[in-house]
């Protein structure tokens, strides 16, 4: 019994030892794993040199809609500011006839390049999207959320129609991004409401889109309402580049502002002109990243009519000085549209703009390296731009105003 008693006591610390042994080399080699994590972590986001590796350069998500009769504009946009990089949502509404939303998804699971790539979505499950009603904000959010389940390798969201068109290539894009603070967010807005607040703060729409399976237009119901004071509402631009943060708050919005605010727009007139920028501006973690610009080019009557003026090839000087990314609203092949291609993306007849990534130069019908950037005239057009909003925001720190 005494032999016993003896063994026990020095098999005891013997064996404490070794647990000390190993809880210490686990600890120093998950120090050492973290301090490496932390390490390429710090490559990824705080690099900017094109020629660093891909993962250095941003990346866009983007989501392209589009309505009934809109099949072939919504095809050439998609192949304009295709890049293999990038992420792509297409989206052809319910009062799409369902041959045309057939037809998309044939072309998109036929393409070799998407195929080969795997980087464009199609909503097969169409939503209906009412012009001045919130399902156009609901689309938008659903396809913000399909982006998130796809890939969180992306940094900003875009979001266009089917009547728009870009001015620069997606090298140019990407060049000009990569010197940016990857939580800025571009979006067009204002406080003072003027008119709106009577004509669209006060009164109470339904939008039949959210419980009809056919389009037709918001209808008002009474009483009216005051102006809310728990936030201040804002308005704008429904033409957004969303920060990737930015774009996860809304979908998850883990304080409940965004669902929220999303319930209060839902009987809101043109609730998409609005939305995102009140839901920005009252988010104090957010409010800082606005730059207050949603760098397209858009030309309006005086005054304002409802629709933006249909843009033609009188106005290819303005738009080029304007250094916007795109421009809107085109006819479908409107010529103007193929003096962009020729004169501004370098891109042929139904084929992909051209950029370092494109394998054979002349067809770009090939994938060879997608980290490599060449930049042309738009780039330097566009970094004045943005160069000089960046600043301006910066130094005036009129966000959200």
């Amino acid at each position: 019994m005494a032999s016993s008693n003896s063994e026990k006591r020095w098999i005891f610390p013997l064996a404490m030892g070794f647990l000390m042994f190993i809880f210490l080399a686990a600890a120093f080699f998950n120090v050492g794993l973290l301090s490496s994590v932390r390490s390429i972590n710090s490559l990824v986001i705080f690099s900017s040199n094109l020629s660093t590796p891909v993962q250095s350069s941003p990346r866009f998500g983007y989501l392209v809609s589009g309505s009934s009769g809109d099949l072939e504009s919504l095809w050439r946009v998609l192949r304009a500011i295709y890049h293999p990089r990038n992420q792509y949502v297409v989206h052809l509404d319910l009062a799409s006839p369902a041959e045309e939303r057939l037809e998309l998804a044939k072309r998109v699971k036929d393409d070799p390049v998407y195929s080969d790539v795997g980087n464009v979505f199609m909503i097969t499950k169409a939503d209906l999207v009412t012009y001045r009603g919130p399902t156009m904000v609901a689309n938008t959010l659903h396809g913000c959320a399909i982006l998130l389940k796809h890939s969180k390798d992306w940094d900003w969201f875009i979001n266009l129609s089917a009547s728009d068109y870009p001015l620069v290539t997606q090298d140019d894009l990407i060049h000009t991004f990569s010197g940016l603070d990857r939580n800025l967010n571009f979006i067009d807005h204002t406080s003072k409401l003027g008119w709106k607040e009577d004509q669209r703060a006060k009164p109470v729409i339904i939008d039949p889109g959210l419980y009809s399976k056919h389009k037709s237009d918001v209808f008002l119901v009474t009483p009216r309402r005051t102006v809310p004071t728990a936030f201040k509402l804002f308005t704008g631009s429904f033409w957004m580049v969303l920060s990737r943060p930015f774009v996860e708050y809304c979908i998850w919005g883990w304080d409940n502002l965004p669902r929220t605010l999303l319930m209060y727009y839902t009987n809101f007139v043109s609730s998409s002109e609005g939305y995102f920028h009140t839901v920005i501006c009252n988010a104090p973690e957010y409010s800082t990243t606005v730059v207050n610009h949603d760098l397209r080019y858009i030309s309006w009557d005086r005054p304002p009519l409802q629709h933006p003026r249909t843009l033609s090839i009188n106005d290819t000087e303005k738009m080029i000085a304007s250094g916007a990314m795109f421009a809107r609203k085109f006819r479908h092949n409107d010529p103007v549209l193929d003096k962009i291609d020729k004169e501004m993306l370098g891109r042929g007849n139904g084929k992909f703009t051209p950029g370092g990534w494109c394998e054979e130069k002349s067809e770009c019908s090939r994938v060879g390296d997608p980290s490599k950037i060449k930049p042309g005239p738009g780039a330097k057009r566009l970094h004045a731009v943005v160069e000089s909003l960046v600043f301006t925001s910066n130094m005036t720190r009129k966000q959200c105003r």
